[in-house]
Parts: C-alpha cells; sequence; structure tokens
C-alpha cells in the first residue's frame, strides 16, 4: 500500500472542472464519487453554467492519495478535465487568536452549507509590484487590511460562506476562493463590495471565475445531461 499523503494541518482540497465525453456515465461517476466518500472525503457536485465546463467536483479530504483517485476515477467515467484547482485548508496568518471553533471550521469545513446553491470558484494572488508590493508591507499593516477586508465579508453573514484555501507552492495562484450563496446576485454583490477594500483594490490579481448550482450529485448529473448507463 502507498503511504498516505496527509498535510500536518487541515486536508487537501481538489477542484475539477469537467466536460462529458460521449462515453460519460452516470453510474461510473456515482461508483468514484461514492469510493472517495466512503474514504473519508466530501465531495461537492456543481452544474457549471457556460462554457468552460459541464460539472465541477470540489473534494476536500485528509489524503492527497484518495482525491488523486477520485480524479482518476471520474476520468475512468467519461469525463474529461478541462481545468482543476489544488490547495490546502489553512488559518491565516492574520488570524490565529480566533476561538477553536472558528479554527475547526476553516480547517475541516463541512460542506456544501444548507441552504445556499449558488456557487463560484476563483483563484487569487497577491501583488508584488514596485509600487504595489503586498509581501513589502510590515506585519501590521497587512494585519489591519485584512481586518477591513474581513469586516467587509461579514456584512453578508447568512447569505454567503467564503471557504478560502491556500495553494502557495501547490498551484498557480496563492490562495483559492469558493463562495456559496442564497441567490446568485449575492456571489456578485459579494465580490463587487469587496474588491473596494484596499487587501483587494491595490494589491489583489483574479484568476478565472466558474459559477455554477450545487445540488445533490444525481441532480448534477441529470441536469448536465450525463445519464446511464
Amino acid at each position: 500500500m502507498i503511504e498516505p499523503a496527509i498535510p500536518s494541518t487541515g486536508w487537501g482540497v481538489l477542484h475539477l472542472f469537467c466536460q462529458a465525453t460521449p462515453l460519460a456515465s452516470a453510474a461510473a461517476v456515482r461508483e468514484a464519487v461514492g469510493a472517495a466518500e466512503g474514504a473519508g472525503v466530501q465531495v461537492v457536485s456543481v452544474a457549471v453554467l457556460g462554457h468552460k465546463a459541464d460539472v465541477a467536483f470540489m473534494a476536500l479530504g485528509p489524503d492527497l492519495w484518495v482525491l488523486r483517485r477520485l480524479q482518476t476515477a471520474l476520468q475512468g467515467a467519461g469525463l474529461a478535465v478541462v481545468d482543476s484547482y489544488v490547495s490546502l485548508t489553512e488559518l491565516s496568518e492574520y488570524a490565529q487568536g480566533v476561538p477553536d471553533e472558528m479554527k475547526q471550521a476553516r480547517l475541516h469545513p463541512n460542506l456544501p452549507p444548507e441552504g445556499k446553491p449558488a456557487w463560484c470558484f476563483y483563484p487569487m494572488s497577491k501583488r508584488r509590484e514596485a509600487v504595489g508590493n503586498w509581501f513589502t508591507l510590515p506585519y501590521d499593516e497587512r494585519k489591519e487590511l485584512m481586518y477591513e477586508h474581513g469586516a467587509s465579508g461579514r456584512k453578508f453573514a447568512g447569505r454567503v460562506l467564503q471557504v478560502v484555501t491556500g495553494s502557495t507552492g501547490v498551484d498557480d495562484y496563492e490562495w483559492g476562493v469558493t463562495l456559496f450563496a442564497v441567490h446568485p446576485d449575492d456571489l456578485k454583490e459579494v465580490v463587487y463590495t469587496m474588491r473596494f477594500d484596499r487587501a483587494s483594490a491595490v494589491y489583489a490579481e483574479f484568476g478565472p471565475f466558474y459559477t455554477g448550482m450545487v445540488a445533490p450529485l444525481d441532480d448534477v448529473l441529470r441536469e448536465v445531461g450525463i445519464t446511464e448507463p
């Protein structure tokens, strides 16, 4: 047996964005997801809007080998992975003093949240430019800017759940941001509002956005046209 690949803190997170091929099998997709869940992985299934993908899977679990097996099984089920993102759950350096319950919610989130079917994902980094280098700011200034940024986000409590995962050293950007919302326009409003904070307006760079709807796996497969066998 291969030794597990487990982070010392938190979980691995794998976003897979897939298109259905003519060989796509709903039964095989269900089997792939069921095997991952049986191995302790949470799998969120999303029907994606637009041309970038048909379906997305957000998988979270302690062993990266199990996430890899899920990817292999979904490809074997006739899904073509057209994009992906790899990250790890983390506790921000600016949130070390939060209560233990909040720490655990960030390191080991329970997803998807009830009553928030609107969904989007995007990666982001902080700028490293001559006139806007986040990493040359003193820690206290960075902390103040992130507190301001967090205060903007807390205005959407109950409407939007934000899951920020770290990807420095494991993917192209520094963080992956996954949003779950009550209404689709909640996604638009929270991202627009938080872009006015200095931490975002001056220092943030964003990657591509993926948007869709969270639903049980069978519903997602039916809506994107993946049927039996």
